[in-house]
């Protein structure tokens, strides 16, 4: 049996930040059931085109959403507080997670204290904006800007811009994952909970090691400097023949190997020698080495930069990162027994011992409220008059 197969997630989720955690989780093969407001439900499920010409079913939610179970529940109404808590119960819920804003906690009977009466051992995990003690709405471009992530985005001069993809978004669920190994692991030590608030402001600033340390410290203020690098140069993008290459050129021993090959010998000069005149120089350098590589191809340009192990790269369309052999071996994949569509999905950071041995296959993006019979009829032994009955209430 997986490590983690006999957990089970109880996510009160929607957006990216929690959606993306709880993918993360289900790659390690727990069970996680989303749970959505029976009218409103996520919006990232009509984000997006259309593609399987169903509701709600648009491409923007299937990213982030395989591999998990969802039911509808109006927790506003005390039938449906009743049967969240007697999910907790009958499931029964490892952790429970929620990115609701925290003036919802209470008036929702998802607040930690609640629960925690409920099931005394269960890992109790929101995600919020600002914190626990804020009701701020935040989406990640907020986020981007707030936690200077956009100050130190976009060319030298130019305007802030935001990064492309959503950094504190994705960073927050990370940080999250760590946050309930930890729990989990305190958990089978000693047998206690825990209540976790994680803030994706908290998380974006964590994120800005040099820029922190250099401007409360040093009084050195950091900003956007495009493609190249504030201490080591030659570093940016060069164009070629039919694109781009990365290059960066980390030390003295990489600039001797550079101007070693014939096409960079100009560039043999003793004023850039040591990396200080190269920065001194940076512009001038930059639109000299600029004029050499735009004589080849990219390919051309790798094959000679790989040989003396100076490390550089192509800029890879999304296409071309699909079918790079690192990644193409890895690509996850979720098919629909009904319709027999496949869909491709990101790899995860590492090859978990569940999607090894499902061949990297995970269960279709589930749809909306798919799994109300099974779980408040199979599991909570519900008739499904009760189940219409609720679904007229708009209970579920």
């Amino acid at each position: 049996m997986d490590l983690f197969s006999n957990l089970t997630v109880l996510s009160l989720e929607q957006a990216t930040v929690l959606p993306y955690l709880t993918y993360r989780l289900a790659h390690d093969g727990m069970r996680v059931i989303r749970l959505e407001h029976p009218v409103y439900g996520d919006p990232n499920r009509q984000i997006g085109d259309n593609v399987l010409g169903e509701e709600r079913m648009n491409a923007y939610f299937l990213c982030i959403n395989a591999g998990k179970k969802a039911l509808t529940l109006n927790l506003a109404e005390p039938q449906g507080q009743a049967l969240l808590h007697a999910l907790i119960r009958a499931l029964p819920v490892d952790i429970f997670a929620t990115n609701q804003l925290p003036r919802n906690y209470a008036k929702l009977g998802i607040d930690y204290d609640t629960l925690k009466k409920i099931k005394p051992d269960l890992i109790w995990l929101g995600v919020t904006g600002f914190g626990p003690d804020s009701n701020e709405g935040a989406y990640d471009p907020i986020l981007q800007a707030r936690s200077g992530l956009m100050e130190l985005t976009g060319e030298s001069g130019g305007d802030p811009q935001v990064l492309g993809i959503p950094l504190p978004d994705m960073g927050t669920s990370e940080h999250g994952y760590g946050l309930l190994m930890k729990a989990l692991l305190l958990r089978q030590a000693t047998g206690a909970g825990a209540c976790i608030h994680l803030s994706m402001f908290e998380s974006s600033v964590s994120w800005l090691t040099v820029p922190i340390t250099f401007a409360a410290t040093f009084k050195k203020a950091l900003s956007r400097r495009g493609n190249t690098h504030e201490f080591f140069c030659p570093v940016s993008v060069y164009p070629t023949q039919n694109g781009f290459v990365y290059m960066a050129v980390g030390n003295d021993r990489q600039w001797n190997a550079l101007v070693s090959l014939e096409m960079f010998q100009s560039l043999d000069r003793p004023d850039y020698a040591k990396n200080a005149g190269r920065i001194a120089d940076v512009k001038n350098l930059n639109r000299s080495i600029s004029a050499i590589t735009q004589l080849l191809s990219s390919e051309e340009l790798m094959e000679k930069l790989t040989a003396i192990t100076v490390p550089a790269s192509k800029i890879q369309t999304i296409r071309e990162v699909v079918a790079d052999p690192l990644v193409e071996r890895r690509l996850l994949h979720a098919a629909d027994r009904a319709t027999g569509r496949r869909i491709v999905l990101a790899p995860a950071p590492y090859l978990t011992s569940f999607l090894e041995s499902s061949g990297r296959e995970l269960s279709f993006p589930p749809r909306f409220g798919e799994h109300n019979a099974e779980i408040y009829g199979g599991l909570l032994g519900r008739a499904p008059s009760d189940l219409a009955d609720w679904k007229a209430q708009g209970i579920i």
